[in-house]
């Protein structure tokens, strides 16, 4: 089945919109009063993960049917429009999405096309909930009402069907969801994310200790299948005052073959780790290899640290530029600039100059490499304080290695200068005794 990428999706869905009958020029019954709860029905809808970074979490909608007039209506918060501001606005951490509203058959035909799961709960709500929920929808779709700002873990397109359904079923949702996640943030994340292990590891890097805390159910309904499970499990008081399910009956529009995310973060701890130790040491390979007249050695000793420069400073330097300059709270203070930071950036002009030869370039690298092993070092060291706490340590045993083995490459060459420099002395003043005892 043909794969759309996210910028192709949610152009699609922009043209629904417009295209749609449901347009927001036209307010739906529900909208105006004229919907009975009666023939009303709410649906929450899942949609499975996509194959790019911002469709790996999933996605979830709510369905406003009236029966009695053959009228549906899918809700979306997760719409947001690109021109010249979205980016400036997402990298200042103030990215607005909006409600839209459209065709649910063309939607849910769209998420089929994508080979994506599309799940369906009908809500088992009383009339009057059911009105409520409805008529909250059309005026949050009016283009007074439609614009929030986006924050991925706290305030998203899932987080506020969430609080819909928990304010129609008078808050029984957040009381169940007062239980400790079994899980938090940073391990949902990694899971999510485990598709991708270099994008999974950038996005590691990237947050801070924010995200380690201990959550509860609420905070774990970010996610569109988190909230799914939640809302299976609720059970609301019936006609009769018995508990009944809030979930009257769901159906599968579309099941694809696409694997679900694992239940629990994959450990790439081992594999990261290796992978740093045999960066490390590969500076020191070519170092010593170096030291016996290679030049292809000295060469790639210069690429490997341009290359290592790039892939670490860049993210280094934007984590400083994000706490300094940005919003994104989740970035800020972030115990990963003790590995890698503005400073790792100078590997790749004097790794640059060290192909050329340059003695210069390598007296730099010796002091940039020797400022990073001693912070990432501390950086470790610090953690025996509480507020040291940010689970980083595979980003640890991935860059404290390379950066050891990097400085070690550079410190070895002067200490075996230095002995260099002794031993003729050495021997000179040794040769000098048998020649006084012969006077």
């Amino acid at each position: 089945m043909p794969r759309l990428s996210s910028l192709t999706t949610v152009c699609l869905l922009g043209l629904l919109l417009l295209t749609s009958p449901a347009r927001a020029a036209s307010v739906p019954p529900w909208g105006t009063g004229e919907s009975r709860g009666e023939d009303l029905s709410i649906w929450l809808v899942t949609f499975s993960p996509g194959d790019d970074v911002f469709a790996w979490w999933g996605h979830g909608s709510l369905v406003v049917e009236d029966r009695a007039r053959q009228m549906q209506r899918l809700y979306n918060y997760g719409m947001y429009s690109f021109d010249d501001e979205t980016l400036v606005r997402f990298a200042k951490g103030r990215l607005e999405f909006w409600v839209g509203e459209s065709s649910v058959n063309g939607t849910f035909r769209l998420y089929k096309s994508l080979g994506r799961d599309v799940r369906v709960q009908e809500l088992n709500l009383t009339p009057e909930q059911r009105v409520k929920v409805a008529k909250r929808l059309a005026d949050n779709v009016l283009p007074e009402n439609r614009e929030y700002l986006y924050e991925h873990y706290s305030d998203n397109c899932v987080t506020r069907l969430r609080d819909m359904i928990d304010s129609a079923v008078g808050g029984r949702l957040s009381e169940a969801e007062r239980a400790p996640a079994r899980m938090n943030l940073r391990e949902h994340t990694r899971r999510y994310t485990a598709v991708n292990p270099p994008m999974s590891l950038l996005l590691d890097f990237m947050m801070n200790d924010s995200i380690d805390k201990p959550i509860t159910r609420r905070e774990e309904a970010f996610l569109p299948d988190e909230l799914e499970q939640q809302v299976a499990e609720l059970k609301v008081p019936g006609a009769d005052g018995q508990p009944v399910s809030l979930v009257e009956k769901q159906w599968d529009y579309y099941a694809s073959s696409r694997p679900r995310p694992p239940a629990t973060p994959p450990n790439f701890g081992p594999w990261i780790f290796a992978l740093g130790v045999l960066l490390g040491a590969s500076a020191l390979g070519l170092a010593a290899w170096e030291r016996r007249g290679s030049r292809a050695a000295r060469i790639l000793l210069g690429v490997e640290n341009m290359v290592v420069g790039l892939v670490l400073g860049i993210p280094g330097l934007a984590l400083v530029v994000m706490w300094i300059g940005t919003d994104h709270v989740v970035t800020h203070h972030n115990e990963n600039l003790f590995l890698a930071n503005p400073v790792t950036l100078l590997a790749v002009p004097y790794g640059l100059r060290l192909t050329w030869n340059s003695v210069k370039a390598r007296a730099r690298l010796k002091w940039v490499w020797g400022f990073l092993a001693a912070t990432g070092a501390l950086g470790v060291v610090l953690k025996v304080l509480p507020w040291f706490d940010q689970d980083n340590w595979r980003l640890i045993a991935l860059i404290l290695p390379i950066s050891l083995g990097m400085a070690g490459a550079f410190w070895l060459d002067r200490l075996r200068a230095r002995v260099a420099v002794r031993e003729p002395a050495a021997t000179r003043e040794g040769a000098q005794v048998p020649s006084l005892k012969a006077s």
